[in-house]
């Protein structure tokens, strides 16, 4: 396949089929004495061509892609993941490749630029898959069948083979914990081990019985990459074993749970589980970067009772994030600063390395004090004029205890009712915004759902009670499944009990490179919204070098927006009843089935495709700016102008970010995972995109009042 040979073309013979292919611009650089005139003179080319040519949508696009490319060239820029002020060089690196006299342009920058010259000179616009022009979106025979095709690669964690191949794990599992219990823990002061004299099958018996309480799953979780092999059945690569005892002496912390390897096939491709591998076992460019990790938003690295880059003044005790006026995220001084297990790809790594966040559950359990300093940070949100919803996170916001998670939630309750309370005092037009809207983010669900027991139901059905009281309408969990396989029966019967007591769950899912496969995280939705829950992001992965294996270029997030979400659009005239699943939580399940059965659809597209940007935000408003020395792009991003956001970043422009692969690199990536890269083809022309609008039922709700316009904590 012509694709395929593309990758593996070098420089040379690059700079050869620009001299076949491209005549005209071969010629234009030959035929200039410097980058300089080369760049004016093709400014001029490409503008005469916009004027006096004949071109089709994909032509103008390219020749407007050109000329933006041009606008920025050679001048100065911050470029904010790095902050550092880069200048744009992509048609002198092209000039100085075509004309010989650098011999180190990289592969990856030729095949980008080709691809963008070759759509303006031969409208060979990379092939779409789907069926991309129909009228009516939900009725394209051909589109639906090619997802179809696509979406049907993917097994659930529901399929009757997949839960038998687990269950045989579980039992392999369960006889190592007897083993490992029998001889560890055998003089140590533990809730789980075992008494003398008792047989092997009372043994096996026990832990049965244990692996449905969580507590034991985090006694037992996994922290070194030898018993990690062993309960995989040593079916760990010794170059995957090198990493992983890299990444144990570089302090990288280890932490996965019997119930979650569990999950993993270990033998040969019952299914396939790259996406879940790639969360829990570490890459070498991970190991490499640990240690020097920055915080990529750089909000995060604001100090308490100082002013972060987005503007905001932020309480003191660190325990403050914020970006926007409506919302905060609180993460409390409590076990809920560690998780059920370490994703690779954590956008709060930068915490785990300095050590705010990690897996010393004793060392974490709440201090005398917790409690005043978090009534403390809660007075930040009551007397803050803008907002109105509160996300308590992590870590993950489950790990604590659920006496602490009660006490945390009430004093929200009690911190709502105080601020409605108050605005009774306040003038029309002067009012605070009110609570409206309390999150909890947490992946226990996924990594260990026996957390989800009755007890915490009843806190959870509790707190709904008090937060109506106090004015809050919207109550949700929000989690994180990464892959269809991530849904189990155990996973599912934590869903309905949370369900159960009228929260609703959303979905953030991050598009690493193995979840960026085609139909994946269409099946993903599918299979979500047939069990109540809601989609609401598709992040690219953030950070730097320690996320490069990982990281999948902005151009296949728009690419699956266009061509494979675009099959779960619905029609305007469904959107009240979309709000009334919301507003209905406990009906939620049945009702969205219906809407699908109704429809014939796979899922309701309710996600937003975003990448979350330093200082700005959350946006997927981009053009190409340029390429660097590797073919990667140089986006120039605006922020999300379908919400608010502090005056300061209202006055922000744009923000460049450096993307860290390729798009040549990354189709390297998906052929090495089997994929057939041609399905791939239309993600070069993927130059330029524009955030969607959130989903309504998303939206918050209207007060019966007017609130102040007047913002509160900002510098």
């Amino acid at each position: 396949m012509k694709m395929d040979y593309y990758l593996d073309m070098s420089s040379e013979q690059w700079a050869l089929l620009f001299k076949n292919e491209l005549i005209e611009i071969t010629s234009l650089a030959k035929n200039t004495t410097d980058a300089l005139s080369f760049e004016k003179k093709l400014s001029s080319l490409i503008g005469g061509k916009i004027k006096n040519e004949k071109l089709s949508l994909s032509q103008k696009n390219a020749a407007k892609t050109i000329l933006q490319m041009l606008h920025f060239e050679k001048k100065p820029y911050l470029e904010g993941s790095e902050d550092e002020v880069i200048k744009i060089d992509t048609f002198k690196k092209l000039w100085n490749g075509l004309n010989n006299s650098d011999k180190n342009i990289h592969p990856d920058f030729y095949y980008e630029i080709y691809k963008l010259f070759n759509e303006l000179y031969y409208e060979n616009k990379p092939i779409n898959i789907f069926d991309n022009n129909d009228k009516d979106i939900n009725s394209s025979v051909n589109g639906q069948k090619n997802l179809s095709f696509f979406v049907d690669r993917w097994k659930s964690g529901l399929d009757e083979d997949v839960i038998a191949i687990r269950n045989k794990n579980k039992k392999r599992i369960i006889s190592l914990l007897v083993e490992d219990i029998s001889t560890i823990t055998k003089n140590r002061d533990s809730r789980y081990k075992f008494n003398d004299g008792i047989s092997n099958a009372e043994k096996i018996d026990l832990v049965n019985e244990w692996w449905y309480d969580y507590r034991f799953h985090l006694a037992q979780a996994v922290k070194t990459p030898q018993r990690l092999n062993k309960y995989l059945n040593y079916t760990l690569s010794e170059e995957q074993i090198n990493v992983l005892n890299k990444a144990k002496e570089k302090g990288i912390p280890f932490f996965i749970t019997p119930y979650y390897i569990a999950l993993l096939d270990v033998e040969d491709n019952n299914f396939d589980d790259s996406t879940i591998r790639s969360y829990v076992l570490y890459t070498e460019s991970l190991v490499k970067a640990f240690g020097s990790i920055k915080a990529w938003e750089r909000e995060d690295a604001a100090s308490g009772g100082k002013v972060n880059v987005a503007g905001w003044v932020l309480p003191d005790g660190n325990c403050v994030h914020r970006r926007y006026p409506d919302v905060a995220i609180i993460i409390p001084d409590t076990m809920g600063r560690a998780c059920g297990g370490l994703c690779a790809s954590c956008q709060r790594m930068y915490g785990f390395q300095k050590g705010d966040l990690n897996f010393n559950l004793d060392e974490l359990k709440p201090k005398i004090g917790w409690l005043e300093k978090f009534t403390n940070t809660l007075s930040y949100f009551e007397n803050d004029s803008q907002l109105r919803d509160i996300l308590i996170t992590g870590g993950d916001a489950l790990m604590s205890q659920n006496k602490t998670l009660r006490i945390i939630l009430d004093e929200v309750c009690k911190m709502a009712m105080r601020k409605k309370s108050t605005n009774e005092f306040r003038k029309e037009g002067e009012k605070f915004a009110e609570i409206q809207r309390i999150r909890l983010g947490t992946r226990l669900p996924v990594y260990m759902p026996f957390r989800i027991n009755d007890e915490l139901v009843e806190i959870l059905s509790e707190i709904r009670v008090k937060g109506v009281k106090a004015g809050i309408k919207q109550f949700v969990i929000q989690t994180h499944f990464q892959s269809p396989l991530e849904l189990t029966l155990s996973s599912l019967q934590a869903i309905r009990k949370i369900q159960s007591a009228g929260w609703i769950i959303t979905n953030q899912l991050v598009y690493t490179v193995a979840a960026s496969r085609r139909g994946h995280n269409v099946k993903l939705r599918e299979v979500l919204n047939n069990n109540g829950i809601l989609t609401y992001y598709t992040f690219t992965v953030k950070g730097f070098d320690e996320n490069w294996a990982l990281y999948t270029p902005n151009a296949r997030s728009v690419q699956e927006q266009i061509e494979e979400k675009k099959y779960g659009k619905i029609q305007k005239s469904m959107l009240p009843k979309l709000q009334d699943l919301v507003e209905d939580p406990f009906t939620l399940t049945n009702n969205l089935r219906k809407i699908l059965s109704d429809r014939n659809m796979h899922f309701i597209a309710s996600d937003r495709s975003v990448m979350n940007l330093p200082g700005i935000g959350k946006s997927m408003t981009f053009k190409v700016a340029g390429l660097d020395e590797y073919g990667r792009r140089i986006l120039a991003f605006s922020y999300d102008k379908t919400r608010k956001h502090s005056p300061l970043i209202t006055g922000t422009k744009q923000i460049l970010i450096r993307e860290r692969k390729s798009l040549a690199e990354y189709l390297r990536q998906l052929k090495k995972m089997g994929e057939n890269i041609g399905w791939y083809d239309s993600i070069w022309s993927f130059r330029k995109a524009k955030t969607e609008s959130r989903f309504p039922i998303y939206e918050y709700p209207d007060f019966d009042f007017e609130i102040t316009k007047k913002y509160t904590n900002l510098y």
